[in-house]
């Protein structure tokens, strides 16, 4: 019986592709919404020209409430993700949820992704 749950157990080891991919998509979404309003006068407090983001910031205007979906599910989903690879011993010695630096770029993603959605939806 241990051998069989053994077993098992060694074959759902996660890739840890899924965080990547869900805070990818998350924090794509949350950079469109950002966008229009947020991330330009975030960008010109540093000096930056924001001139580049106006047709962005047009064409995304139209879809805002199906990217505050996608970029909340993503975060989450991705946020979720992280946390049970990093509570459990589920992540396999190759994958990339081993990688100290895939686990860095992931946590700041999700961070920067939350920041993005805070300002995306508070700012318009």
């Amino acid at each position: 019986m241990a051998e069989i749950m053994g077993k098992s157990a060694m074959s759902r080891r996660e890739t840890g592709r899924g965080a990547v991919v869900f805070t990818a998509a998350g924090l794509t979404a949350a950079f469109g919404l950002a966008s229009c309003c947020a991330l330009p006068l975030l960008l010109y407090t540093f000096g930056f020209g924001t001139a580049w983001l106006s047709r962005i910031g047009i064409i995304s205007l139209q879809y805002r409430p199906y990217l505050i979906a996608v970029a909340a599910v993503g975060l989450g989903a991705g946020a979720v993700l992280m946390w049970r690879q990093w509570k459990s011993d589920t992540c396999a010695r190759d994958s990339l949820c081993a990688h100290p630096l895939i686990q860095s770029l992931t946590i700041a993603g999700l961070l920067l992704g939350s920041v993005l959605l805070y300002y995306g939806y508070t700012l318009v």
